[in-house]
């Protein structure tokens, strides 16, 4: 539980910045500049007060219940002795995604862990109405549904598919989230004891769906262009491991699109999926909540899938998203709409002022720049009175946002990534609001084409960014003593913004990606066929075309590169998985022989490949982290990435510069 000294920091926090926030309002406004400014400054404090909103919802949220209550111990249920196991529909979405890539959903769907096999339907929803799909899902004795005139996109998929389906609980799952074996085990638990708590308590509300976090086994555009998959979680991480939990414990989480279980009723109670919104999702999820049931999250992932490593993608899906968020608020009317709870409803207006985060972002950067740089103050205070009023309740609240928040993402690197998007989300947002609509639905492409074209994101951070570095250069040039001190505040912000740039830059300026396929760090035992000699290996990583292995109490000279092997696996049952490659290369690491072995599809039989396959993406990746890196600071991030890019950029230079040398002496 959170201590009573503890809430009475985290509420006193809060009256500080009330006190700040009516200070600004009545006694800071430049009333005697011109209009435009009048009307930026007016702005910048309603962008303030938002800003302050959006953390006192987070802290209320926080204090309705304990750290304790947040997993609403949901990860640990099973099944209760001797229950009847429900059926279940599992429904795969598909668009125009590759069948490779729809392969692997389809293969780990039809093996799930679950005592009643024969209840699982495993469909296939395509709106393509593709042969190819449709011979996929019959090579796996899956349901296929196509649909060939569909006008509603993913709703309207959706809906034609659960018309043709009818057990008490369904699945869904995007193309590209791979459902763990574990999937149905840790899902199906929270109803059974949903309907053995209603049959106690007729009072007790029903569960919708419970929706697990939507989780990445790629590096996003974040960890990876930042060389910072081992010091930052995959950016969506915190709404779905903390902030969505967090309104698990208010009864009342958002269902984000896949990986998630749904009480076929509910869905049927909220109209189906609605096609009037390009975030179906959100909107479905409240719709539920609107007709009485409860909604869940937990907070260890059960799939995972892929995640945009481009910036048009990523930029493309936050635009929709941003849009459809706004357009479903305004179809459920959530100011307004009396019929959601008061919690249920302060959870949809948080999810929509997250969405004007992004404007509240450049607004706060341009305040100090306008001050810096043009001398033109939007804060008309002296600098004590801003050091009594602001400094107390800001550097309070940071410390209480940092201390109710989880591991995964702290107050400094969220800034980072809000100034990443805005951008590219103001207008959307600002469109949207006004009315304009983008009914399209544009689904996001997962693979990675970048070009010199997306070159041309990095314009709007490098103007910014340059315009900071002016700023800060004339506004310090020539002060001394109390100057510097009075004019620490602009420095300050000018350098927080300058630092979130940078990393913007980084970000922009993007990472070559050699890989084609993601490792996973996966230990199984297993041996090499040498003659009569057997050899005793074990995986060290996997992935869908080879696999690193550690030999055990044998030398690498044994094996040699080029040659054709069989190595056998035995997984977590001990079954047997017997694999044809060739040995790309063999090696020494730490004292440990070590080779690479070409996982080749051709020499596999179907089912051999289909279980390796399974065992590949059945779980997290370990190679990348689940928690922040606390011990690693901004700056240190900074240098991190100065030294990569430049260790790179010496490396292309060798590279170059030697095939000069090649091609000078061939002349």
């Amino acid at each position: 539980m959170i201590s009573k000294k503890k809430r009475m920091m985290y509420l006193f926090s809060c009256l500080l910045t009330v006190f700040y926030l009516v200070w600004r309002v009545f006694f800071t406004l430049p009333w005697h500049a011109s209009y435009w400014l009048i009307a930026f400054a007016i702005i910048l404090v309603v962008c303030e007060i938002m800003s302050n909103c959006t953390a006192y919802l987070t802290i209320f949220l926080r204090l309705r219940v304990s750290k304790h209550d947040l997993t609403q111990h949901l990860d640990e249920l099973d099944y209760p002795e001797g229950a009847d196991l429900p059926n279940v529909d599992i429904v795969i979405v598909t668009h125009d995604e590759s069948v490779e890539l729809l392969r692997k959903t389809v293969n780990a769907a039809v093996k799930q862990q679950y005592g009643n096999q024969a209840g699982i339907t495993v469909c296939i929803a395509d709106d393509g109405n593709r042969p190819e799909v449709a011979e996929l899902a019959a090579s796996y004795g899956a349901k296929y549904v196509g649909f060939a005139e569909n006008t509603e996109a993913k709703s309207g998929n959706i809906n034609h598919a659960l018309a043709q389906l009818s057990a008490p609980l369904v699945a869904i799952f995007d193309a590209d989230m791979i459902p763990y074996s574990t999937f149905l085990n840790a899902s199906v638990p929270p109803f059974l004891e949903n309907w053995h708590q209603r049959e106690l308590d007729q009072n007790e509300k029903p569960l919708g769906f419970l929706q697990t976090p939507q989780s990445f086994y790629n590096a996003d555009i974040f960890q990876y262009n930042l060389f910072s998959e081992n010091i930052v979680p995959n950016e969506q991480d915190y709404f779905s491991r903390d902030i969505n939990v967090l309104n698990s414990a208010n009864g009342a989480a958002i269902f984000t699109g896949s990986n998630a279980l749904f009480l076929r009723e509910a869905i049927d109670a909220a109209g189906g999926f609605p096609t009037d919104t390009l975030t179906e999702d959100f909107e479905l999820g409240a719709r539920i909540n609107l007709e009485g049931y409860m909604s869940y999250s937990t907070q260890e992932p059960q799939a995972s899938g892929l995640s945009p490593s481009d910036l048009k993608g990523v930029i493309t899906q936050r635009k929709r998203w941003a849009r459809g968020v706004i357009q479903s608020c305004r179809n459920l009317h959530i100011f307004t709409n009396r019929h959601f709870s008061i919690v249920n409803r302060l959870i949809l207006i948080n999810s929509y002022l997250y969405w004007w985060s992004f404007f509240r972002r450049l607004i706060f950067i341009m305040a100090p720049i306008l001050f810096a740089l043009f001398n033109q103050p939007v804060v008309m205070a002296n600098f004590w009175l801003l050091m009594c009023f602001w400094a107390p309740g800001h550097f309070l609240q940071h410390w209480v946002l940092g201390d109710t928040s989880g591991p995964i993402r702290n107050e400094r690197w969220g800034e980072v990534q809000e100034t990443f998007f805005a951008p590219f989300l103001v207008l959307p947002v600002l469109f949207e609001s006004l009315g304009l609509k983008e009914k399209k639905f544009i689904v996001t492409d997962k693979s990675s084409k970048t070009t010199w074209q997306d070159r041309l994101y990095i314009l709007p951070y490098l103007i910014l960014w340059v315009l900071i570095l002016m700023s800060l250069i004339q506004f310090n040039y020539g002060k001394f003593g109390s100057e510097i001190l009075y004019g620490s505040v602009i420095t300050f912000w000018l350098l927080t913004h300058f630092i979130n740039l940078t990393f913007c830059l980084f970000i922009a300026s993007g990472r070559p990606l050699f890989r084609s396929n993601e490792r996973f760090s996966r230990s199984f035992d297993g041996t090499m066929q040498l003659g009569r000699l057997t050899i005793d290996l074990q995986t060290v990583d996997l992935s869908d075309t080879a696999i690193k292995f550690k030999l055990r109490h044998v030398q690498t000279s044994l094996i040699k590169p080029g040659e054709m092997h069989t190595i056998t696996l035995y997984d977590n049952d001990d079954e047997a998985l017997p694999l044809q490659g060739r040995i790309l290369r063999v090696f020494d690491l730490d004292g440990v022989q070590h080779g690479v072995i070409q996982i080749l599809e051709a020499d596999q039989l179907p089912e051999h490949l289909n279980a390796y396959l399974r065992i590949v993406y059945d779980g997290s990746n370990a190679n990348l982290t689940d928690e922040q890196d606390k011990w690693i600071t901004p700056l240190d991030e900074l240098w991190l990435n100065l030294m990569n890019r430049f260790e790179n950029w010496r490396k292309r230079m060798n590279r170059h510069l030697t095939g000069k040398t090649k091609r000078g002496k061939q002349i």
